[in-house]
């Protein structure tokens, strides 16, 4: 089983886990990774074989709402919600380095946090790698008709607020690529977004087919970030 703090953040509990608190490398403290987890998924107990060739820190994040981290009353999320609970983690991770660089690695909506906060975040963040997970389609890409609605929640995670929320999100390919060019501008990878995915929604299409985006295996994108 995995070890998990709380990280305060506003009015909200995120809960980290550390699958791996040291490097298995005790001269090279390596780079550290940040999974991130799909729509009404939750972190891995233990760090997924996948990530096992990882050399440094492994960490994951439970997204407001999931796991272990606190359900809000009524919803209000948004993919710049998650992305903020990233950043938060991002800044725990760095506490005693605010110069280290984190790799990110999402899974369906984490794979589109992950984009997001590589470009928020780019001087930071080395190499975000978006695979395949629940949420990865997101919502519709273009204006549609708004709905109002109530729903039975007792407080327990996935929150249903954010599974229909988040999971009908206006994700245009125009949007996600503003991230990506923040991300190619500012990051100190020479390829800073690795499309590891099956599955592409147009604005994961878009992502894959710019300019400093490359398509490979996870494990080979993993290889190419740690060094």
């Amino acid at each position: 089983m995995s070890t998990w703090i709380a990280l305060r953040h506003n009015k909200i509990d995120l809960a980290l886990h550390l699958l791996r608190a040291e490097s298995p490398d005790t001269d090279d403290p390596g780079r550290p990774l940040l999974l991130l987890h799909g729509l009404g998924d939750r972190s891995p107990d233990v760090a997924p074989t996948w990530v096992e060739s990882w050399n440094g820190p492994i960490a994951a994040l439970d997204f407001t709402g999931h796991g272990e981290s606190t359900v809000p009353a009524s919803g209000g999320y948004s993919p710049e919600t998650l992305m903020a609970d990233v950043d938060h983690a991002l800044a725990h991770l760095t506490d005693d380095d605010p110069d280290r660089s984190i790799t990110v690695l999402g899974r369906g909506l984490g794979a589109y946090i992950a984009l997001q906060i590589a470009g928020a975040r780019a001087g930071q963040v080395h190499g975000a790698i978006l695979t395949d997970g629940p949420g990865l389609a997101g919502g519709p890409t273009g204006p549609s008709s708004q709905s109002f609605f109530a729903l039975e929640s007792d407080g327990s995670a996935p929150d249903p607020y954010g599974l229909v929320e988040l999971g009908r999100d206006l994700r245009p390919a125009d949007y996600a690529m503003s991230f990506v060019s923040l991300a190619t501008a500012g990051s100190p990878a020479r390829n800073p977004i690795t499309v590891a995915s099956s599955f592409r929604p147009k604005w994961l299409a878009a992502v894959a087919d710019a300019p400093g985006v490359v398509e490979s295996s996870i494990a080979e994108a993993l290889d190419g970030y740690s060094r």
